[in-house]
């Protein structure tokens, strides 16, 4: 039996290097000589020292850890306060954190949904989405990405009556493009459906205030389901689930990946209540995005590069095959930079790219450095 396992996880890994998927970890210190073009860090809250103190702070007041699930005794004043706060900032009546956005996304889905529930799903929404409605047992179709036409189809065609949940990213998180949050809206509400949006991407960084793609110009009549995760553009960790209070009380009930897990470190959630705060207070970091967003396109195009159709700090550039990506990624990494290399099957085949991504903590040498490292790699390939 011991090496039945063993032959197991040998042929895996070998179909896994043979097709040029192998993923590999990078031990990276405090310090890492890298300028980071691969992470989330949207508005560079990451490091910002008033989000570490808060942190500090917060740990020091309540414990390194909250001891034990919300349920029993780990939902401490500073769960609570930031779930408000994320409910005021989403213009919603009530919030629910989550440990992770992939357990907000598992554990909202496996809440809503089961075998009577119709589930349409976006093509490109991201694998916890994806991986949610297996975990549900809903009946799940998925149309085509962006195509409001072929969503509208399918509902047209889906058995009268029952529940119907329409599910979408908010910004797709390897296209960097943001869905048609109105036209998603309009088509749920002309076949009864609820529309859920998660929209890890958009949060902080889209809308007037930060509070993203859908956020208050979308209230929950329109979006009943929103997920915003904590980790990105507010450089702390963790998820929540936005919505009504019935919505918020049935998750506290029935989504077990909230039952069943520790609560989120109190000190997390005080850097959280801090970066929120920075948001608000400081709207020249989204300012200060939005240029760094149209330079780097605007140089990029005048280099020929293959940038797909984004205005979000998410700048993918299509190179096409796994090999090629690696070997660019390899090139730029030699000179410093950092970059996301996106292989088959995150992307479809054929769709290999580099994920680049901006944040206002870039200043003009990183642009610089980034836009000479891309040019040096389309060099290389050119010459004989």
């Amino acid at each position: 039996m011991a090496e039945a396992w063993t032959t197991h996880l040998s042929e895996r890994a070998a179909t896994q290097r043979d097709a040029g998927r192998w993923r590999t970890r990078r031990t990276l210190g405090a310090d890492a000589p890298w300028r980071d073009f691969a992470g989330n860090d949207y508005l560079g809250l990451a490091r910002d020292t008033r989000l570490i103190e808060a942190q500090v702070e917060g740990a020091r007041r309540y414990g390194a850890g909250a001891r034990a699930s919300h349920l029993v005794c780990g939902h401490l004043e500073v769960h609570e306060a930031l779930e408000q706060r994320l409910a005021a900032l989403t213009g919603r009546p009530a919030a629910l954190l989550f440990s992770t956005g992939y357990m907000a996304n598992l554990g909202t889905l496996q809440a809503l949904c089961d075998g009577e529930t119709r589930l349409f799903q976006d093509r490109l929404n991201h694998a916890s989405l994806l991986d949610g409605a297996r975990l549900s047992g809903a009946r799940s179709r998925r149309f085509h990405h962006g195509d409001l036409g072929d969503l509208e189809r399918l509902l047209e065609r889906a058995p009268a009556g029952g529940r119907r949940l329409v599910v979408s990213d908010g910004v797709f998180s390897m296209d960097g493009d943001v869905a048609d949050i109105e036209g998603l809206a309009d088509t749920c509400a002309r076949h009864q459906a609820w529309l859920m949006i998660d929209d890890a991407h958009g949060l902080g960084v889209l809308g007037e205030r930060g509070d993203g793609s859908v956020g208050r110009a979308h209230g929950p009549e329109r979006v009943p389901v929103l997920v915003g995760t904590l980790g990105k553009a507010l450089g702390s960790a963790g998820a929540f689930v936005a919505g009504s209070q019935a919505l918020v009380d049935h998750l506290i009930q029935f989504a077990r990946p909230y039952v069943y897990t520790t609560a989120q470190p109190p000190g997390v959630a005080a850097a959280t209540l801090e970066a929120l705060a920075l948001v608000e207070a400081e709207p020249e970091r989204r300012t200060r995005l939005a240029d760094r967003i149209a330079r780097f396109r605007r140089e990029a195009a005048l280099l020929g590069l293959p940038l797909m159709a984004s205005t979000t700090p998410i700048q993918p550039l299509v190179l096409g095959s796994s090999e090629r990506v690696m070997h660019w990624a390899a090139r730029l990494r030699a000179r410093g930079l950092a970059v996301g290399a996106i292989r088959e099957p995150t992307v479809p085949r054929g769709e290999a790219r580099l994920r680049i991504t901006l944040s206002s903590a870039h200043d003009d040498e990183d642009l610089e450095a980034l836009l000479e490292g891309l040019a040096d790699c389309q060099r290389r390939e050119a010459a004989p």
